[in-house]
């Protein structure tokens, strides 16, 4: 099978979304920020909440499921 068609199939797949809003992993505060305006695209990122004073590269991601629903229909 042809490597490139693969490649092609993946990106006609992935979907376009909004961003979602990220949470404290520790305390599930959505009060968490990158560290600093060079992290994601110069260095790993690296988040601080601003709550419980958690800071790593662990975050989590909440979707709305009705939104998940309709893109499916």
């Amino acid at each position: 099978m042809n490597p490139l068609r693969n490649v092609r199939n993946a990106f006609k797949t992935v979907k376009h979304r909004k961003p979602s809003r990220i949470y404290c992993p520790r305390c599930a505060s959505s009060n968490i920020k990158l560290s600093s305006s060079l992290d994601f695209w110069l260095t790993p990122q690296k988040y601080i909440c601003f709550d419980c004073g958690y800071t790593g590269s662990i975050v989590m991601e909440l979707e709305k499921i009705a939104e998940k629903e309709n893109e499916s229909a």
